[in-house]
């Protein structure tokens, strides 16, 4: 079951925390996720959109801080075709969902042209920028993430962290008081990963596109809800963001990784629009 959230309701950051380079952390899985202390990941974003039905700004997606007036998420997450950018909102610097909502307007939403919306995110540039009303203020609780330069190339086997809101197995949303998730999942290779999407499809062709990257293993990826959201690996001793949560099949299975935007291969295109440095 093809999970995409919509289906179920460098240095371009400047100043980044620095972190030891082994963080020693236990490397917990979707299921029995690890709820995240406060300040861990400090660009983590909610992505928002009104829920008439229960009159709040629901929860969609992920999305992560990548200057004081930026969010990078996957296009996926704001492909609805009613709705532009007065239709969503952002929250930054929150570690429960809904606790203490200040919400920022979202003054544009720039998708990669090259993404089909009736491919969705299987079709590759899953991309997304939305521009905030008002540079945020930065804090511990509230920082940018680094970006990686186009040449990077992550080991497989690396372990990675994924951050969000997401359902902690598949058909089972994160229980109140809905903390933020964190998830350690390892990276697998292109063509592995390509290998099993085709061993268990009817596809022709190549399933993990070359603007894709894999994550995951048995009892540790990703799952619905974390969409749009950063896939971040330690890297000489600050967080680089690899990836954005963009599709899978079914959630923690060994056959059926993650995949991610490969964040390398749109460098250049978010620095047609996002300046180097935070500031307005």
């Amino acid at each position: 079951m093809l999970w995409l959230l919509f289906l179920t309701l460098l240095g371009l950051g400047g100043s980044v925390p620095l972190f030891p380079c082994d963080s020693g952390r236990e490397q917990g899985g979707i299921v029995g996720a690890h709820s995240a202390p406060a300040g861990r990941w400090p660009w983590q974003v909610s992505l928002r959109r009104y829920n008439e039905e229960l009159e709040l700004w629901q929860h969609i997606c992920g999305g992560s801080l990548i200057h004081q007036r930026w969010v990078l998420t996957a296009a996926h997450c704001a492909q609805w075709e009613d709705l532009e950018a007065y239709g969503f909102r952002v929250q930054v610097g929150q570690l429960r969902l809904y606790d203490h909502d200040k919400l920022t307007n979202v003054t544009q939403i720039i998708r990669h042209p090259k993404f089909n919306q009736g491919l969705s995110a299987k079709g590759g540039a899953d991309i997304a920028l939305l521009k905030l009303e008002a540079p945020v203020t930065l804090s511990e609780l509230i920082n940018v993430v680094t970006l990686p330069p186009a040449s990077l190339e992550v080991p497989e086997k690396k372990m990675c962290w994924v951050t969000g809101w997401g359902y902690i197995s598949l058909g089972a949303p994160l229980p109140p008081p809905s903390q933020l998730q964190e998830v350690a999942v390892p990276i697998v290779g292109s063509e592995v990963c390509d290998q099993r999407y085709q061993n268990s499809s009817n596809n022709i062709g190549q399933i993990i596109k070359d603007d894709m990257m894999c994550a995951g293993s048995e009892g540790q990826d990703s799952c619905q809800g974390f969409s749009g959201g950063p896939l971040v690996c330690s890297w000489k001793c600050m967080w680089i963001q690899v990836g954005i949560v963009s599709w899978g099949d079914v959630c923690g299975h060994r056959n059926f990784p993650g995949v991610y935007v490969r964040v390398m291969s749109y460098i250049s295109w978010i620095r047609q629009y996002v300046p180097l440095f935070p500031g307005p």
